[in-house]
C-alpha cells in the first residue's frame, strides 16, 4: 500500500471530521464521541474498500453498509458528504426540522443510508438479513456493519451472532468499534463482554483486530476481507473515544457534546491546520 493512498485518506478522514463539526456549528451540539471514533473505519469502508457509486446509489451489484450504532450517524453523514452522496450545503441543516440528517439514519431522507438504524442492537440482525438476501441473489456483494461496543449489551445482537454463524454467512463484516466508553462510564464496569474476541469465536466467527484509528492499520486489514471461508467476520477495532477532537479523546463527557463557541472555533482551527498539513502531503508524494 502506496504511502500517497494512505495519506489520500487520512486527509479524506480529516475532512469527513471537519463535516461533522459543521455540523455540529449548525446544530449546537450531537454525539461526537462515537461519530470521531469510528470515522476512520466509514473512511476507509467508504473511500477505498466498497463498492459503491455516489452517482448511483441503489445499483445492485453494491456494496452495503449499516451504522448498528445510529447515533454516531455524524460519522457517516460526514463521510457520504465527502464522498459525494450529497451537496455538502445539507450539513448546515442538522438539527433543524425536516432536515435530510436526522439524529439517526435514515434510508428514505438520504441517499446512501441502507437502513434506518438507532435502536441499539438491531444493526447486526439487519444486515444478516441484507447479506442472506444478497447471497439468494447469487450476488456477489458483501454487507459491512459497524458496532458499538457499549450496544453489546443487547441481546439481539448475540442472536444475530448465532445465526450469522449457523447460515454460514461469509460475506457479512462486522466491526466492532472498541472504544471503551459509552454515555454512562467504561464498557467494562456497565457490562464487561470480555474477552470480546473468544466470544464470537465461540459463536463460530472468523476474529480479526485491528487499531481501529491507524489508517494504515485499517486498510492492510482490508485488503483480506471477505475472508470467504464460510464464515462471517468480526473485526474488533480499538479506538479512542472522541479521537481527533484533542480537548475530549477518551473521556467520557464527550460522548455527547454541547461545545462553547470558543471550544468550537478551536476545534475547527485546529482539524483545518491538519487538513492543509496532510494536504501538503499528498503534493509532496505526488
Amino acid at each position: 500500500m502506496g504511502d500517497k493512498t494512505i495519506t489520500n485518506l487520512k486527509l479524506c478522514a480529516a475532512k469527513s471530521r471537519r463535516n461533522v463539526l459543521r455540523m455540529i456549528q449548525a446544530g449546537g451540539c450531537g454525539h461526537i464521541g462515537g461519530a470521531f471514533s469510528c470515522i476512520d473505519i466509514i473512511t476507509a469502508l467508504y473511500f477505498y474498500k466498497m463498492n459503491i457509486d455516489p452517482a448511483n446509489p441503489k445499483k445492485p451489484d453494491r456494496d452495503r453498509f449499516l451504522l448498528s450504532a445510529g447515533h454516531k450517524c455524524m460519522a457517516q453523514y460526514g463521510v457520504l458528504a465527502e464522498r459525494g452522496f450529497f451537496d455538502k450545503k445539507i450539513l448546515d441543516t442538522y438539527g433543524k426540522l425536516n432536515s435530510k440528517l436526522p439524529g439517526h439514519p435514515d434510508m428514505h431522507k438520504l441517499n446512501g443510508v441502507e437502513g434506518n438504524t438507532g435502536a441499539l442492537g438491531h444493526g447486526l440482525s439487519l444486515a444478516c438479513g441484507m447479506a442472506l438476501g444478497l447471497r439468494s441473489r447469487g450476488s456477489d456483494s458483501t454487507v459491512y456493519v459497524v458496532m458499538g461496543d457499549g450496544e453489546l449489551a443487547e441481546g439481539s445482537n448475540w442472536e444475530a451472532a448465532a445465526a450469522a454463524a449457523h447460515h454460514n454467512i461469509e460475506n457479512l463484516v462486522a466491526f466492532v468499534d472498541k472504544n471503551g466508553l459509552q454515555i454512562s462510564g467504561k464498557t467494562s464496569d456497565i457490562m464487561n463482554f470480555e474477552p470480546l474476541d473468544k466470544r464470537f469465536e465461540a459463536f463460530g466467527w472468523n476474529v480479526m483486530e485491528v487499531d481501529g484509528n491507524d489508517m494504515e492499520q485499517i486498510i492492510e486489514l482490508m485488503d483480506r476481507l471477505p475472508l470467504k471461508n464460510g464464515k462471517p467476520t468480526l473485526v474488533v477495532a480499538n479506538t479512542v473515544k472522541a479521537k481527533g477532537l484533542s480537548m475530549g479523546e477518551g473521556k467520557v463527557a464527550y460522548h455527547y457534546w454541547k461545545p462553547s463557541k470558543e471550544e468550537l472555533e478551536t476545534v475547527i482551527r485546529e482539524t483545518e491546520e491538519i487538513i492543509h498539513h496532510l494536504e501538503s502531503t499528498v503534493k509532496e508524494v505526488s
